[in-house]
């Protein structure tokens, strides 16, 4: 009886999987962390840290992707020349750090895997470690990515306690100074969280049409918004008032699509630590690096279909709850929340879910 419940359950996760998607077949501080001078430091790092690091994290080496014929061309025609500034490239970053890097290596090869140009895909991982490149790099040989040091005293006098103590890691808040950090010719990005796959084409995802708005994602506009912020925010108008003349709605920010030609262009990077600085001596929200966000855009957000955020599968900070999906097609699985997959499924107490982040695992359990 029990090999058919397994079996049963397996085949269930199975069908799930093939019906989820068609696509299934000049601030000073950023230009030290871009000077050749760090940049020797985090190979010297890499070197000398690898073995301590591969002790740790054994990865499997991913499959090789390769461009479609539809895609070479225009791929081919700049991709020697220009290097990062490749006006064909697809920009992705995502934070790379050693509690959530074996979601990164899966978020990564999801992205390879269901895209129909993978080789024109470019990564930036933003780190405050110097010793993962050389990880990266045993997974994906083949990849075109950098990896940019975002030094946590930025932001260190900046953070306020929040209702969850990972929620206060300064890797949580390099998202804000993406602008800073990659170069002045990448003027598009899209920045994923670490415990996420894509189940479709990225590309897709890339081509949003922004509508002359500095950020896309996908908005919950039944959400009960005022929850993201304290009384005391709401019953004083020189904070509310920020929202006059907007219809603001909640939105995740492990999903977006950024404009980093406005962005630098506005200066929202002082926007969002000037709110930062009001937390520090007004408390007005409870969240992390979530609210800081929220008012700076809410209201002002290109919409993205909701496919591309199915958010909260983690539990939203609940632990132990399994969600299930909301209705409609899904291009991006979110595990948002406490709950990782690959910690349930290490602890033998999977949610049904999470059998669909597994297939892209390429962690080495043999070591």
């Amino acid at each position: 009886m029990l090999w058919i419940m397994r079996f049963s359950g397996f085949f269930s996760a199975a069908m799930l999987m093939i019906i989820l998607s068609p696509s299934l077949q000049s601030f000073p501080p950023a230009e030290a962390i871009r000077s050749s001078y760090l940049e020797f430091n985090l190979r010297q790092s890499v070197r000398l840290s690898l073995s301590d690091s591969q002790s740790r994290f054994l990865f499997r080496r991913s499959p090789t992707y390769r461009n479609a014929d539809q895609c070479s061309l225009s791929y081919s025609k700049f991709s020697d020349r220009f290097g990062v500034c490749d006006p064909s490239l697809v920009h992705v970053a995502i934070t790379l750090d050693f509690e959530y890097l074996r979601g990164s290596i899966a978020a990564v090869n999801s992205i390879l895997q269901h895209s129909l140009c993978p080789e024109s895909v470019f990564f930036h991982f933003l780190v405050t470690e110097t010793n993962l490149e050389a990880i990266v790099r045993s997974a994906f040989p083949q990849l075109k990515f950098k990896v940019y040091y975002f030094n946590p005293a930025i932001v260190q006098n900046l953070i306020s306690t929040s209702v969850r103590q990972p929620l206060e890691q300064p890797l949580n808040y390099a998202r804000n100074y993406l602008a800073e950090l990659l170069e002045p010719c990448v003027r598009r990005v899209i920045y994923l969280d670490s415990d996420l796959v894509v189940v479709d084409d990225i590309t897709k995802l890339w081509s949003t049409n922004l509508y002359s708005r500095t950020i896309g994602a996908p908005e919950y506009c039944h959400a009960n918004f005022s929850k993201y912020f304290t009384s005391r925010f709401w019953s004083e108008k020189r904070f509310s008032g920020t929202f006059l003349g907007r219809k603001p709605c909640y939105f995740n920010t492990g999903v977006m699509v950024i404009d980093l030609f406005q962005w630098r262009r506005a200066g929202f990077t002082k926007r969002i630590e000037r709110w930062m600085e009001i937390q520090k001596t007004n408390r007005i929200y409870e969240l992390g690096s979530l609210p800081p966000f929220l008012l700076v855009f809410a209201g002002d957000v290109a919409p993205i279909e909701h496919r591309w955020n199915q958010h909260g599968l983690g539990g939203d900070n609940v632990k132990g709850s399994c969600r299930n999906l909301h209705a409609g097609p899904v291009s991006i699985l979110h595990w948002s929340g406490s709950g990782k997959p690959w910690m349930r499924l290490d602890s033998k107490k999977p949610c049904p879910l999470d059998s669909l982040w597994s297939p892209y695992d390429l962690y080495d359990h043999s070591h």
